[in-house]
């Protein structure tokens, strides 16, 4: 790609790692990047494992940010050490109520919820757009007659503490790491991850044993949304200087996380322990691109396509691994009489 555009390949992947690791101030500006995408990733393979599609991820975001926000508006007064749990434990609640009505609608209504995913991330954004523009807008917009849709800067006591001085590097981190670590125990180590996952294996298997499958499924949903909506909280007070912001578009606040999570995902295998280092490698891609900018002149957008091209050569290889698996196996059975005629004969 980088030679159809004219430029040096080896010179943009210099370009490239030297702007997500060059400096310690980038490699925290990576895992800062990286921290929705594991978030997201994480909630991606909960739902996966329950034979259930999020393409929410978006939505749930913006829910879980306008929560999040409307908390920290409503007490700016409490101490760090209480507003800071209640902006992500309300920023939980808003995606997990985000994802949860798509699942919902999936157990009991037989609704699509690639459909209904896809809808609720078009219903969210113009709901923000509408707070922001209105309820939410900061009042300094108004008398300036600017209109920018942006609330306040919110209470600097519910900003996520900066773990290393002279970098970027927030709490919200080492969150999203825990997040991803408490989804795989979770997933595989409790009963209600059993039954998320009987459920994905076989509903009718699962309905056999009385497990209730609407309820995991709704479960598994608004779980999903739920670390997604915990990732919009994140942002507003550990990335986007303690006010939410946007250009009215969902990309314009969350950029894009709640897309890049899933692909972020798909190439950690859907497990959300290897959703870790494959979202920071997104992340590297995505902090990298400005410099491969800067340095080669070409689109940050390539790194956009980046991503999708590694999306392709995932899903492709998974499908050359079923192929080959088959291939195998029809083999084993082709020369299975023949080891038996020779049994035979001995």
């Amino acid at each position: 790609m980088l030679v159809a555009l004219g430029a040096n390949p080896f010179e943009g992947l210099q370009a490239l790692f030297d702007g997500a690791f060059g400096s310690g101030d980038r490699l925290a500006a990576t895992a800062v990047r990286a921290t929705p995408l594991i978030l997201v990733g994480a909630g991606i393979t909960i739902a996966f494992r329950t034979s259930v599609i999020n393409i929410g991820g978006e939505s749930q975001i913006i829910a879980g940010a306008l929560l999040s926000t409307i908390a920290a508006l409503s007490f700016p007064g409490l101490t760090p050490y209480l507003l800071v749990p209640l902006v992500l434990l309300a920023g939980f609640i808003g995606g997990g109520i985000a994802g949860a009505i798509p699942g919902a609608l999936k157990a009991y209504a037989s609704v699509n919820e690639i459909l209904s995913t896809i809808m609720l991330n078009l219903i969210m954004v113009q709901f923000m757009n509408y707070l922001l523009r209105g309820p939410l807008i900061d009042p300094y917009e108004l008398e300036a007659g600017t209109r920018i849709p942006q609330t306040e800067r919110l209470s600097d006591n519910a900003s996520l503490p900066t773990l290393i001085d002279g970098t970027r590097l927030h709490l919200g981190v080492p969150i999203a790491v825990a997040a991803a670590v408490a989804a795989y125990f979770l997933l595989w180590r409790t009963p209600v991850g059993f039954r998320l996952r009987a459920v994905g294996h076989s509903p009718k298997a699962a309905r056999a044993a009385g497990i209730n499958v609407k309820g995991n499924i709704t479960l598994a949903l608004g779980l999903s949304g739920a670390l997604a909506g915990l990732a919009g909280a994140i942002l507003v007070f550990g990335s986007q200087g303690q006010r939410m912001v946007t250009d009215g578009s969902a990309a314009g606040f969350t950029g894009n996380a709640g897309f890049n999570g899933i692909v972020a995902a798909l190439f950690g295998g859907l497990h959300p322990l290897w959703t870790v280092p494959s979202a920071f490698l997104f992340g590297a891609l995505l902090t990298g691109a400005t410099q491969l900018q800067r340095v080669l002149q070409v689109p940050a957008s390539l790194a956009v396509a980046l991503n999708g091209i590694i999306v392709i050569f995932v899903i492709s290889s998974s499908r050359v691994r079923v192929r080959l698996k088959k291939l195998l196996e029809n083999s084993s059975l082709l020369n299975k009489p023949d080891q038996e005629e020779t049994t035979e004969a001995t």
